[in-house]
């Protein structure tokens, strides 16, 4: 096996996993920027998964067709929004331990979409979806030398949707009045008070818009990789978008780039047989790898990455 081939190999496998992770960790920028820490974006992305394949099956059954997934990708960016409510309820109104609530809303999401997937189809998983996301050849930027087979065959629009993303939320972030007003509640509420700004609602729609992502990238997830939806569909992912984000420096891009070297190592844990180099490596090492570097990330660089000042802390109108 040549080194383009290996390339060919490896990188539509790094861009395809690591969208669900590009999603997950723009929206745990949009609750953390604000001052909310949020250690749900694992239950977010399950509640993303169960509405994703859940509204898929129901809408093939009404004749949707290939419109089924797309249409459902909707509908748990919604869900996820609505879920994440239940964080901001607790972390904001009712000013709860934020780490506490973020634990709480992963144990109810995987608790309540088990017990349903079991009460609406009898067992512990759902049927699998007639109709994924599929992988498309770009027309045109197929035929472009090297670079297209590379990134422009076979691939999802989900991962360039999510790249878009990335960018997209890096202007909202930094260029615009909601940017700028989103940053200030999570570095200096009572600055921002003082202003005229609504710290508390911003805070909730911060958190309500890490609820919409989440669920777009769990739901993406599910409709491209799973085809169906268990208890173990989302297994450490969210964690490892809200790695992603700490990696990155609570930064859309930073975030960004980590989800992608995350996305390589995962990519490598199901590749790897296939490069000779990686060949003789037991699998239960290159399974394990991506988790291993998400720690060894964590270890070496949290420590320099500067959270938003106010984060995990609730406001209180005239507090310090």
């Amino acid at each position: 096996m040549g080194f383009f081939d290996i390339l060919a190999l490896v990188i539509p496998a790094t861009i395809f996993l690591a969208a669900p992770l590009i999603f997950t960790a723009l929206g745990g920028l949009f609750s953390e920027r604000s001052g909310v820490v949020n250690i749900g974006l694992e239950g977010l992305m399950v509640i993303g998964a169960f509405t994703g394949i859940l509204t898929t099956l129901y809408l093939e059954g009404f004749g949707f067709g290939v419109w089924s997934p797309w249409l459902s990708l909707i509908a748990a960016v919604v869900i996820g929004a609505l879920f994440s409510l239940l964080h901001a309820v607790a972390s904001i109104t009712l000013k709860a331990d934020q780490i506490v609530s973020g634990v709480a809303l992963n144990f109810l999401a995987v608790g309540l979409s088990v017990f349903l997937v079991r009460n609406i189809f009898g067992k512990g998983q759902t049927d699998y979806v007639a109709h994924r996301i599929s992988r498309e050849n770009i027309p045109v930027l197929q035929d472009i030398p090297i670079i297209g087979p590379l990134f422009f065959e076979r691939v999802y629009y989900t991962s360039f949707i999510a790249i878009a993303a990335a960018f997209i939320v890096w202007y909202v972030v930094f260029y615009t009045p909601f940017g700028l007003r989103l940053r200030s509640v999570g570095e200096h509420p009572m600055a921002a008070d003082t202003m005229g700004i609504k710290v508390n609602r911003m805070r909730y729609i911060g958190v309500m818009l890490s609820g919409a992502f989440a669920g777009m990238g769990g739901a993406v997830f599910a409709l491209t990789t799973a085809g169906n939806f268990a208890g173990n569909t989302i297994v450490g992912q969210g964690f490892m978008a809200l790695a992603a984000l700490i990696f990155g420096k609570w930064h859309p891009l930073g975030a960004f780039g980590a989800a992608i070297f995350f996305g390589l190592a995962q990519s490598l844990s199901i590749t790897g047989q296939s490069i000779p180099l990686l060949a003789n490596v037991p699998q239960v090492y290159l399974l394990i790898a991506p988790y291993v570097l998400t720690i060894l990330a964590l270890a070496g660089f949290v420590g320099k990455a500067e959270a938003p000042k106010a984060i995990g802390k609730p406001y209180e109108k005239g507090s310090r």
